[in-house]
């Protein structure tokens, strides 16, 4: 019996469908690459269906960190059998010995040439198990990273000084720093350089978004910013702080002489089989500058509407809004959110070949295939307005304006939204309804916006509880109450059998209790009713009677929903939510 082909075992799964299979066969012919590949950078798949599909395929197991598998066996010596520096550069990782053969997962157990090469490399034979290269590099980083943390490898092991070149300055042809070529703690040169690789590096792997590091009178402090709260980390001495900004300007070609005013920069990793964007800002302090570096990383974001933190009613009123040929869509929150995440699952899930999507972002922190993307420049003139403009000049459909910050920005969109296009836009405001009063304040006209207006809404994120150490318990009475007064259920569920979860921190989670975080919204589809109150007095109250009654609920009633699931704690959420006034 013939082998079946990987487009025909995943069109059986129904991962993809016949049309995405003979698009990807099209755009496998014009890239050269394999179907796999192509289903992947199309988006039609995920590196695990695809992995799970070859596996299907040619008979052998897949490995993953979540059936298990993917966990090398610490007592068996395999580190001394397979080193870092192949296991790496060929992306496969030793899982366990049995009976004189060695188990080892890979992303091609096809490959003949590198079967023969981990038999000559290990002196065994070979089992192949099928993984993806993410996970594979993942479990890379864990397994030989031994005892501490990748800075402390570092700073134990000293440095010899000096800010040349190095082996420890691995660096693409496309500028990029290729950290997946980096072995912290074998790697020579200037300590500096190493530093900055530990903390990137382990950074990444903490799922850190950014690091802080910043000087006082006599110490220096490292901090990460991990799922929205700070946690301090081994920091380096003094006397190689300056050094290490230095290093981090000429990584974001900066001007490493001026130290007097901040300086904003970035420059892109390759890490792991993606691409992270790194914004830097360094700014002058009274004991020196201090370093931010956000790291943006698209492989950690989630572009999908049913997987960022929407109810079911929240999704279908959303891309309800979003389906419209035109009108206005309004998301606030304060920054660092996830609105630009949200707003990029939407335009994801409409995005198609029949309709000219257009953004104006600052800056674009993720790029997106089948949309045009415009980083403005208030430098030369290209502000949210002035872009705006010459957008209606490009034949647009749908516009995504990334911040309505002024009265010239407010009126672009409004009169894009009312010429035939979708627009959708972000503002600053503490909840969804207060961007109404926001815009008039602006001087937007009330029954201009009244008929314009398709949606408001809000959002916040909540820390999700890690699911290997979270803790069932029995709500007191005043969590009871509260949950049955805010949460807006009807019915109510049996409150005597309520069950509440809570934070208790394991290896897992680097003992924290949290991995993760979710979106929780505030989603108000403008009724008739709504649009009579905006045109007339756009009064906050009536308008928050006006939802009520549409049966849409707030950000609190929302959080209450996910702590009831298990998603959150009943501390994080009532931390980042307040009850209506």
């Amino acid at each position: 019996m013939a082998q079946k082909l990987l487009g025909e075992i995943m069109i059986l799964a129904k991962w993809i469908t016949e049309e995405q299979l003979q698009k990807a066969l099209k755009f496998q012919q014009q890239q050269s690459c394999l179907i796999g590949e192509a289903l992947v950078k199309l988006h039609y798949a995920t590196e695990e269906q695809v992995a799970q599909a070859l596996a299907k395929q040619m008979g052998i197991p897949y490995a993953s960190r979540e059936n298990q598998i993917l966990i090398p066996e610490k007592t068996q010596g395999l580190e001394k059998l397979i080193p870092e520096k192949f296991a790496r550069e060929n992306a496969v990782v030793p899982l366990f010995i049995e009976n004189n053969t060695l188990a080892t997962a890979m992303t091609d157990p096809a490959n003949i040439l590198l079967l023969d090469n981990l038999k000559l490399v290990s002196g065994m034979e070979i089992t192949p198990f099928v993984s993806t290269k993410a996970q594979i590099l993942k479990v890379i980083d864990a397994f030989y990273a031994g005892q501490g943390s990748l800075i402390d490898r570092v700073l134990d092991k000293g440095g010899e000084g000096g800010e040349g070149g190095s082996d420890a300055d691995v660096m693409t042809a496309d500028g990029k720093l290729d950290l997946d070529k980096i072995i912290i703690g074998d790697s020579k040169g200037a300590q500096s350089i190493k530093l900055v690789n530990a903390m990137i590096k382990q950074a990444i792997a903490e799922r850190t978004s950014d690091i802080h590091l910043e000087k006082y009178d006599e110490k220096v402090a490292l901090r990460f910013r991990i799922d929205g709260s700070l946690y301090e980390r081994s920091a380096p001495q003094s006397e190689l702080f300056d050094a290490i900004i230095s290093r981090v300007k000429i990584l974001s070609k900066l001007d490493i002489s001026e130290r007097r005013l901040p300086q904003d920069g970035s420059f892109t990793i390759k890490y792991q089989n993606r691409n992270i964007e790194t914004r830097v800002s360094i700014c002058p302090t009274v004991f020196g500058e201090k370093l931010v570096m956000r790291l943006l990383d698209k492989g950690n974001v989630e572009f999908n509407v049913d997987k960022i933190g929407f109810e079911t009613r929240q999704k279908e009123d959303f891309l309800k809004a979003a389906q419209s040929p035109h009108g206005l869509i309004l998301l606030t929150g304060p920054t660092g959110s996830g609105k630009t995440t949200t707003l990029n699952a939407v335009l994801n899930t409409i995005k198609s070949p029949e309709i000219n999507i257009m953004t104006l972002e600052d800056p674009v922190e993720v790029k997106m295939e089948g949309i045009s993307q415009v980083q403005i420049k208030p430098q030369i003139g290209l502000t949210f307005a002035s872009g705006l403009r010459s957008f209606l000049r490009q034949d647009p459909d749908v516009i995504l304006v990334g911040e309505t910050r002024d009265n010239e920005t407010a009126e672009s969109c409004l009169k894009a939204a009312m010429t035939g296009h979708l627009v959708l836009s972000t503002l600053h405001t503490n909840s969804a309804l207060e961007a109404i009063p926001r815009l008039i304040d602006m001087d937007i006209e009330p029954y201009l916006l009244a008929s314009t207006l398709l949606l408001v809404a809000a959002q916040r994120l909540v820390r999700v509880l890690c699911p290997d150490c979270k803790v069932p318990y029995r709500p007191p009475q005043d969590e009871i109450d509260m949950f049955a007064k805010e949460s807006r259920l009807n019915p109510l569920p049996d409150l005597t059998r309520l069950t509440f979860y809570k934070a208790r921190g394991c290896p897992k989670c680097g003992n924290m209790g949290y991995k993760g975080r979710k979106a929780i919204y505030e989603v108000y589809f403008i009724t008739e009713e709504m649009k009579h109150i905006i045109s007339k007095d756009a009064d906050i109250p009536k308008l928050r009677e006006a939802v009520a009654k549409s049966g849409a609920w707030d950000l609190r009633a929302s959080g209450w929903r996910k702590v009831m699931a298990g998603v959150t704690s009943v501390d994080d959420m009532t931390s980042i939510t307040m009850t209506e006034r």
